[in-house]
């Protein structure tokens, strides 16, 4: 299996089981050793009190993109930390994409940058992800 397939099959099991991801109706696009690109649609329950995206909504984009390319080598692996920049407002009906990249992996650590974008392709937000390989793997490989 090349490493793109295990991390298809790994994303795969991932988000069959993510009842979160899939109740906000993120979807998952693509994903790669160390990628993952998502997308969500703004829907009017999103938004917070100044008829915006909520910025808890654009996270859990981000968040949700994070886990899958972390876990794309088939390792359980969790955040242990993060943050995010919001750089500009998204308005209702809007359509974000999440895109993570690794940007470092050392031991078990490792470092992640995901860009939100709007339809226009402006950035919305960026988000860094440190995460943290654990016992397990996310699906079982045959030997």
């Amino acid at each position: 299996m090349t490493p793109d397939e295990l991390a298809l099959s790994t994303a795969q099991s991932m988000y069959e089981a993510d009842a979160c991801s899939r109740a906000l109706g993120l979807e998952l696009l693509e994903v790669g050793a160390g990628y993952a690109r998502m997308r969500m649609t703004v829907r009017p329950d999103f938004l917070n009190g100044h008829r915006i995206c909520h910025g808890g909504l654009i996270f859990t984009l981000a968040d949700s993109t994070f886990a899958f390319a972390c876990n794309s080598y088939n390792i359980n692996t969790v955040a242990s930390g993060c943050s995010i920049e919001f750089l500009r407002p998204v308005q209702p009906d809007e359509v974000l994409t999440a895109e993570a990249t690794e940007q470092a992996l050392n031991g078990r650590t490792g470092i992640y940058d995901i860009r939100v974008t709007n339809r226009a392709g402006e950035t919305v937000a960026m988000f860094r992800g440190k995460s943290a390989q654990i016992r397990g793997q996310v699906v079982p490989v045959p030997e």
